[in-house]
């Protein structure tokens, strides 16, 4: 088996190494993804692999400025920010005229028409879709008048019928859209930047059918065509895109447009070596430290020496996510049983994890808010979060199972990538320790992700990377109706929790929100609906000839914005 990977490594290399020819006549950005994505289609976008490449070649009607921290939103393909009404329930937007969508077969005559208002309408409504089933419902599910009825009346009907109006969402004219809510949604403009809210025309999903997911036709910045599931993805620049202003003023005066790269080249390598060597062959541009050369770029704090003398430059930001084990609730061993729930997470040695995959750069999570957020407290303490090995078995014990003695074993699901197997390898060593076996199911991105939606696992391990800053995208991860295929992939429900949810959600951010937030946190991680992880820090590297680069959580708008300085990549060329 380690020589199989270790030739799939060495290939992945090869491809990475002899397909990348270097120019330094053209502006081309070299990037990794360590997953393959699951398809095209904005309201499937339900991780960061996906997410990033779709915010290539479609878009939505804000977006957060890569630049301004903390994180604000600008205009995009809106006009300008929208006109709300004093109870907060009715937002208009203009929209930019003359915003093309790509040359497609779909249209007539090839050229893609200019986007309209109407095409926001039928694109929300597809997210809602229940025939479609798209991963991102929670996002719309109950907030928008009359849109949770159009769902349930098509739930059983034969067809769906998109040219049905909708009380909450009208296109006023062409270039004015109106959406209408059921009650305060806070989050409301923040929901309008991810992936799933993106636009798409209806002509490309009729012209493709099931077959859309491969054929991205987006009004982005970037084009791709047909997407063939290979390793590696090209998008060149759309020669149709707006004259968008680069969102620095200084640029801005100068009449600088993005993109600012003729060329996006992405590779998918899951392993953790070839994308350390693509890196040191200057194959890519941009690289999130793998965990196994972290000692070899950072010494003493800082960067290593070797890599300064090449002109590589390093980031380092916390980011707002939390990584956890999530129980499946609905499974009979987990439903009622905190204690065992508990046990669980007591047995898990959290230092020596921080120390073998985060280089003790990460913070131990105890409960769903990360810092960074409103209702964040950085001195709660979750009792079960320690390490303690005999109130563990106490707790086990207490469960029913005394030493682990009738608990049949627990198989949790992980992708197939070598440091989460090696992470999941540690956690059934953790567990072990109390006399609970673990059985590991390895799977690609895609098939985790869709096993998950399908309620098909036990346990499974992921991260939770945040959608926008706000602790209500982290606390919906346990609202009762995200339950799976939406955001809820532990299927807990908590009606107490519910209730106290869905108060805060109709709050506008003020100290008694980030309170109500607080208390709900702290609440939930008594009961250990996951076994809490990290909040971790990422590590970039970049060489010098990258421009603009800034960490940003909400990045898949973000390649846009980088540019490449040909003659500093021509003159360090030679020391790689």
């Amino acid at each position: 088996m380690k020589k199989t990977l270790c030739i799939l490594g060495m290939i992945s290399l090869f491809l990475v190494g002899c397909t990348k020819t270097k120019t330094y006549d053209t502006k081309e950005l070299y990037l990794i993804s360590p997953s393959k994505v699951s398809g095209y289609d904005p309201i499937m976008a339900s991780d960061m692999y996906s997410a990033n490449e779709i915010g290539k070649v479609y878009e939505g009607l804000y977006e957060f400025h890569p630049f301004i921290r903390p994180y604000e939103l600008m205009p995009n393909l809106a006009e300008s920010l929208p006109e709300v009404s004093k109870d907060g329930l009715t937002y208009t937007i203009t929209l930019k005229k003359g915003v093309l969508f790509h040359d497609d077969p779909a249209f007539e005559g090839g050229k893609g028409r200019e986007m309209k208002a109407q095409d926001f309408v039928y694109s929300w409504m597809r997210l809602a879709d229940p025939k479609l089933q798209s991963k991102g419902w929670w996002l719309f599910d109950g907030k928008i008048a009359g849109l949770n009825e159009w769902r349930d009346k098509h739930v059983k009907s034969e067809k769906t019928d998109y040219s049905e109006k909708i009380e909450g969402l009208k296109a006023v004219d062409d270039y004015t859209l109106q959406v209408k809510l059921v009650k305060p949604y806070p989050q409301f403009l923040y929901a309008t930047v991810m992936p799933y809210a993106f636009v798409v025309p209806q002509e490309a999903v009729t012209h493709y059918g099931k077959e859309f997911l491969n054929h991205t036709v987006g009004t982005g910045p970037f084009l791709l065509g047909t997407y063939d599931n290979s390793n590696k993805m090209i998008y060149t620049k759309n020669p149709n895109f707006r004259k968008k202003p680069y969102p620095k003023d200084e640029l801005a005066a100068k009449g600088v447009t993005v993109p600012l790269v003729e060329k996006i080249t992405v590779y998918v390598i899951p392993e953790s070596q070839p994308k350390w060597l693509s890196f040191q062959k200057a194959n890519v541009d941009l690289i999130e430290i793998p965990k196994d050369n972290f000692d070899q770029a950072v010494v003493n704090g800082g960067l290593s020496q070797e890599l300064k003398d090449k002109g590589i430059s390093m980031t380092s930001a916390p980011m707002l996510d939390v990584t956890f084990y999530a129980f499946n609730h609905e499974d009979p061993l987990f439903k009622n049983n905190v204690k065992l729930r508990q046990a669980m997470s007591l047995a898990y040695n959290r230092a020596e994890s921080n120390k073998l995959f985060y280089n003790n750069t990460a913070l131990q999570a105890h409960g769903v808010i990360p810092p960074g957020l409103g209702g964040y407290r950085e001195d709660f303490k979750n009792p079960y979060v320690e390490h303690n090995i005999e109130k563990a078995k106490q707790l086990l014990a207490e469960a029913g199972y005394p030493g682990g003695k009738g608990l049949p074993e627990i198989t949790v699901q992980t992708t197939n990538e070598t440091v989460s197997r090696q992470m999941l390898e540690f956690f059934t060593k953790s567990m072990a320790d109390i006399g609970i076996k673990i059985k590991i199911g390895t799977n690609s991105w895609p098939e985790l992700v869709n096993k998950v939606s399908k309620k098909q696992h036990q346990m499974y391990t992921m991260a939770w990377g945040a959608d926008y800053p706000d602790a209500e995208n982290f606390l919906s991860l346990l609202y009762c109706p995200n339950q799976s295929p939406g955001s809820n992939g532990s299927n807990y429900c908590n009606p107490k929790f519910d209730e106290m949810f869905k108060k805060a959600t109709t709050m506008q951010e003020s100290p008694e929100r980030n309170a109500l937030y607080q208390q709900i946190n702290e609440m939930v991680s008594q009961e250990v609906p996951w076994i809490f992880g990290f909040h971790r820090t990422r590590y970039y590297l970049t060489h010098k000839w990258l421009e603009n680069f800034q960490y940003m959580e909400f990045n898949h708008t973000q390649f846009q914005y980088l540019g490449i300085d040909l003659d500093s990549k021509k003159e360090l060329s030679s020391k790689f």
